[in-house]
């Protein structure tokens, strides 16, 4: 009996000690936790993800990359797995795992001494209180924290709940965050469609996502899937024959579909400097947005052809600069080209390649992928040499004349015949093009250069430059708005103006160098002559002129001088294309918006582009209702009859003037080309009804691009390209004519009714109350010193032009 008393007493002395230990270590250990009821409004970083106009995926912005799923929606396979793999005592224990807990220090004991990786016990509530509060500091103490706050959010928060965070917290490798995430990046799937192999090898990926690599460690992550597989069925998760045909099912990962992705590199960073601008780089990397862009990937495809291989042509049209690189010719080639760094943005068909021989037909040479073939003469027949001010030299007459052996080229398949290949080199050129809806502002497709990974310098937004004759609409609408009729004539002369002390004379000219006398107003827009624009600057006034340039959203502050007529300001291919877009949708206002809609991580929408109020579009049921009907609520900046009177004249612009290239598209076009002085900076900007595009053609550090390159031959092929492709399949829509405008047949040449005699007759727009008049005034130009007038005052004459003095106006 004292035997037993004595043995009483020490087991209750070890209890007590044991219990007072143990709240020693829950009151030491306990004081400073974090607060685990943050764990309630827990939130976690989930990615950002920007789609293009048609739904498919445009580009994803996260710090870690992790797309949430409540609990509800993670389908029981996947959940099955991960508690065979990681707990699957789960709904039964506490927050710690005891039994677990003592089989590890039995199997640990009995591993000392060897090689065998310590085994955990770690319950998932114990890595959710790790992952979410704690550090991954390895020591006893991070341990007795982990488990008093495992207990503690058992007792606060539900199984699932707990479970949830967990599968969309944790690390899966490959970038992945949470269970969706993962299943996407390896599987290209979403949660329902995972087989029971693909599931189990996600489940095997916590412990050490590194080392079961699909590629690297194959033979790892298949025996840890095998043994998730066989532990789900052990649980009662699955059959022994599920278990058989997961066993086989080979590793397998898939790449997203290409068809499910929309590329277009300058577009989602514009994008994402908006985003980043309206919500910060919190709400952007973490905060999950949806956005649904304006793209339309179609013509996204189109405006990238167009401009590379625009950009391309010219390239090849002034010459040859040499090869990319050089490597001894007595060398292995083999080796010296792979080290040989492809230049910055090449195209994905495009190769570097080592001139090998050169004989009198063509140019032996060898591909880094260890390929071999030749470039036949005709295939680098353009490469001319390169000269100062983009001239170009003699054509060369066999191919010694262009490369040599130990040459790094690049090349680009030439046909059928794989042995066959094109010389090729990176344009030294730049430019961009922007495809939008004139109605909206919806920008539907935007190039801002030949190649992103070249260079991330957006051209159509970023690049500031002087638009030239592409300004010219404006200063003709301008006059249609008071007063002026496009048979208005004006007269097509010499000009030149004292520009005040010291600054001499400025004296515009027109490109042939020739004067053609009083001309109808429509001709000097559809041929750009600069002396009939500048008289009618002049005359109308600048500061008319700045007031509807500024409205249009073409300048925010244009100096009202008469060079600025011309396009001497500096501008955006994006602002002008948009300005392009008011005067074909009548006049009306358009913010240009790359963005359609904006919805926060609970599918709330937190930003739309289009604010118009539309009673009756929230209907729960359609129950034969009238449609609603939305309110336009575009600000009316133009007359929509000199709008159209424009729009008009540069249809004839295409028809018979600088744009007449883009007739052979058979489609119902305007548009204007653009050209600065010493071809520093080549535009066409045109449209239809229903599409407006705009093309820049420039280099980066303004140098000429030729003596012969101008906005009709660098730009205005870009821009046929690309509509050609765009309008391929679809029915020629008119321009849409406003109410109060008559058509009248004209004699183009004598801005007259047409007669019998009349060579060039069209029909021309005149407002209510308008019309030809027998006795024409003729616009002659407005003071000296700038000053300006209106139609029919003491600056109009009916006289043939007059001879000024040397310091009036000519």
């Amino acid at each position: 009996m004292r035997t037993l008393a004595g043995i009483l007493a020490t087991l209750l002395l070890l209890g007590l000690i044991g219990i007072g230990g143990t709240l020693y270590v829950f009151y030491t250990f306990g004081r400073d936790l974090p607060d685990y009821t943050q764990l309630a409004d827990y939130e976690p970083a989930t990615v950002t993800r920007v789609h293009a106009g048609d739904g498919r995926l445009l580009a994803e912005y996260a710090k870690e990359k992790r797309v949430f799923v409540p609990m509800e929606s993670i389908p029981r396979r996947v959940v099955n797995a991960f508690l065979s793999a990681e707990d699957k005592n789960f709904y039964s224990h506490p927050g710690i795992d005891f039994p677990s807990i003592a089989r590890a220090v039995v199997t640990n004991l009995a591993n000392l001494g060897t090689d065998r990786r310590p085994v955990g016990a770690s319950t998932i509530t114990q890595q959710v209180a790790k992952n979410f509060l704690l550090s991954n500091e390895v020591s006893i103490a991070r341990k007795v924290k982990e488990a008093i706050l495992a207990f503690r959010i058992e007792h606060t928060f539900g199984k699932d709940r707990i479970l949830e965070l967990y599968l969309n917290e944790i690390y899966l490798g490959g970038g992945s965050y949470g269970v969706a995430a993962a299943a996407l990046n390896y599987f290209n799937k979403p949660l329902d469609d995972l087989t029971i192999a693909e599931a189990a090898y996600l489940a095997a990926l916590p412990k050490a996502p590194n080392n079961y690599h699909p590629e690297r460690n194959r033979d790892a992550a298949v025996s840890r899937r095998n043994w998730v597989v066989s532990q789900m069925v052990e649980n009662g998760y699955i059959t022994p024959e599920q278990a058989e045909r997961a066993r086989g099912e080979p590793l397998k990962t898939r790449e997203r579909d290409p068809a499910e992705v929309a590329e277009a590199a300058y577009f989602a960073e514009e994008v994402r400097r908006e985003l980043e601008e309206l919500y910060g780089e919190r709400q952007l990397y973490k905060g999950g947005l949806s956005v649904r862009t304006t793209l339309d990937p179609a013509l996204q495809n189109h405006a990238e052809e167009a401009l590379r291989d625009g950009l391309i042509a010219y390239d090849h049209k002034h010459g040859w600069r040499g090869p990319h690189a050089t490597i001894d010719p007595e060398a292995d080639w083999r080796v010296a080209l792979k080290q040989v760094k492809p230049p910055e943005g090449m195209p994905a068909d495009w190769h570097l390649a080592a001139v090998l021989e050169v004989d009198a037909k063509s140019a032996s040479i060898a591909l880094a992928d260890g390929r071999q073939g030749h470039i036949p003469m005709d295939h680098m027949k353009w490469a001319r040499q390169h000269l100062p001010k983009q001239r170009i030299g003699h054509r060369p007459q066999k191919p010694s004349d262009v490369v040599a052996p130990g040459d790094v080229v690049v090349v680009s398949d030439a046909g059928d015949d794989a042995e066959v290949f094109a010389l090729e080199q990176m344009p030294d050129v730049s430019g961009a093009i922007v495809a939008l809806d004139p109605h909206t502002g919806r920008v539907l497709a935007m190039q801002g250069g030949f190649s992103f990974a070249r260079s991330q310098f957006n051209r159509a937004t970023q690049a500031a430059r002087q638009p030239g004759s592409a300004f010219k609409p404006f200063v003709y609408l301008t006059a249609l708005q008071n007063g002026f009729t496009p048979s208005t004539m004006i007269l097509d002369a010499p000009f030149v103006i004292d520009q005040g002390e010291g600054l001499g004379k400025w004296k515009p000219a027109n490109y042939s160098q020739k004067y053609y006398g009083p001309t109808p107003m429509r001709v000097g827009i559809e041929r750009s002559r600069n002396l009939m624009t500048v008289r009618l600057a002049q005359t109308v006034g600048m500061d008319k002129i700045t007031e509807t340039a500024e409205a249009f959203g073409i300048y925010d502050d244009l100096k009202p001088r008469l060079a600025m007529a011309l396009g001497a300001g500096e501008t955006t291919l994006l602002r002008l294309a948009s300005a392009y877009g008011m005067l074909v949708n009548g006049g009306k206002k358009i913010q240009p918006t790359l963005i359609d809609r904006v919805q926060n991580r609970h599918g709330e929408t937190v930003f739309k582009h289009d604010k118009r109020p539309c009673e009756g579009c929230d209907a729960d049921l359609w129950l034969g209702q009238e449609p609603p009907e939305i309110p336009d609520t575009r600000e009316r900046i133009a007359d929509p009859q000199s709008a159209y009177q424009v729009v008009s004249m540069m249809h004839g612009v295409v028809e018979r003037g600088t744009g007449r290239r883009m007739r052979s598209i058979g489609k119902p076009l305007a548009g204007k080309t653009g050209t600065t002085n010493d071809s520093f900076d080549t535009w066409f900007m045109g449209f239809t009804p229903d599409l407006v595009a705009g093309v820049y053609v420039g280099f980066d550090d303004h140098r000429t691009l030729g003596p012969r390159d101008y906005g009709s031959n660098t730009a205005g092929p870009i821009f046929k390209a690309f509509m050609e492709k765009a309008l391929q399949g679809k029915p020629g829509i008119p321009f849409r004519i406003p109410p109060g405008i008559r058509l009248v047949r004209m004699d183009l040449d004598t801005g007259k009714r047409a007669g019998p005699g009349s060579e060039t007759v069209i029909l021309e727009a005149f407002k209510a109350g308008q019309g030809p008049g027998d006795d024409q005034v003729v616009i002659r130009g407005g003071t000296p010193e700038g000053g300006g007038s209106e139609a029919g005052s003491a600056a109009t004459s009916t006289s043939a032009p007059a001879v000024g003095g040397p310091e009036g106006l000519y």
